[in-house]
């Protein structure tokens, strides 16, 4: 229930309102969002391909105004041009939301979001780097995989992200595992019904580890991303020597990062940045009990 209210209230203008304007948000937001622009971005990644690797998300989904949207393929070129100039993009990618592009934009929507998701595939191409497409609510899903599809015409490197706890999930990894396919599986952080995806903790990881041999099975590259110590075992013991990488969220769990890197994995880190951190941060509450806590004793105890 608590995992639900907080996905509702990430959502919620009004609770928005409320979580900005407290005086200890923005450094609890620190945690996990690395500043607000792409200098901050590029310096954190930076820190970090030391021993890992790294996936840039210029924050922002749902924008229902053509300008945003344009302002968003803007900042992600000029990033791209930052990675192009600092040597990073040998370690370094980027993610992003097709509704951030002009996908949830009324008219046209899905035409527009797959022009700027080719622009910055372009921008992306010409530095040497990758792009992986963000998934969304279900209510996007066969929207977003049809436009993976038809970027791959052109950019058969473009990852695609599923989640495991949609029951429709297994069949899509089946659909994905082909040869050269990029796909990032993780367990999902949206509020989502019944009829479309399991609620409990227990089916989702069974879900998990499903949708998990089969990508393994498959000819793609997996990128396994879970925070989850028990599925982070399963997966090092079905890969045996298959590539594959971890994947993790900036601000959790990195000691364990540091260990999976030591072990001599491939760990990449996904590292959002930029103004529009709510949804992202209440999602990242509502993930685990942990977040929460963290959030709530640093109101208690500071003023």
């Amino acid at each position: 229930m608590l995992r639900t209210a907080l996905l509702a209230a990430a959502q919620s203008d009004r609770c928005r309102a409320v979580v900005a304007g407290m005086p200890l948000t923005r450094q609890l937001v620190a945690r996990f969002v690395a500043g607000n622009d792409a200098a901050h971005a590029i310096a954190t990644a930076s820190a970090l391909a030391v021993d890992r690797e790294v996936t840039l998300d210029h924050l922002g989904e749902s924008t229902v105004d053509v300008e945003r949207a344009d302002a968003t393929v803007d900042a992600y070129t000029h990033l791209l041009l930052l990675l192009g100039r600092t040597g990073l993009t040998s370690r370094v990618e980027i993610s992003v939301k097709l509704s951030a592009i002009g996908g949830a934009l009324a008219k046209d929507g899905k035409k527009i979001a797959l022009a700027n998701a080719r622009r910055i595939c372009e921008a992306a191409s010409s530095v040497g780097t990758t792009v992986t497409v963000d998934m969304e609510d279900h209510t996007t899903t066969d929207q977003t995989l049809e436009t993976v599809r038809e970027l791959r015409v052109d950019f058969p490197w473009v990852g695609a992200v599923l989640q495991a706890y949609l029951r429709r999930t297994e069949q899509d990894c089946r659909e994905l595992a082909g040869q050269g396919s990029r796909v990032r599986l993780c367990k999902g952080a949206y509020r989502e019904p019944p009829s479309v995806a399991y609620q409990r903790k227990s089916e989702v990881d069974l879900a998990y580890v499903r949708c998990l041999r089969i990508l393994l099975a498959g000819e793609g590259y997996p990128m396994v991303a879970t925070h989850d110590p028990r599925l982070v075992a399963i997966t090092e013991e079905l890969a045996g020597d298959r590539a594959f990488e971890f994947q993790m969220l900036y601000g959790i769990r990195p000691t364990e990062q540091d260990r999976i890197a030591a072990r001599g994995h491939r760990m990449r880190v996904y590292v959002p940045y930029g103004n529009q951190w709510y949804p992202y941060f209440m999602r990242r509450l509502a993930e685990r009990p942990a977040n929460l806590a963290f959030f709530l004793r640093s109101l208690a105890t500071k003023h």
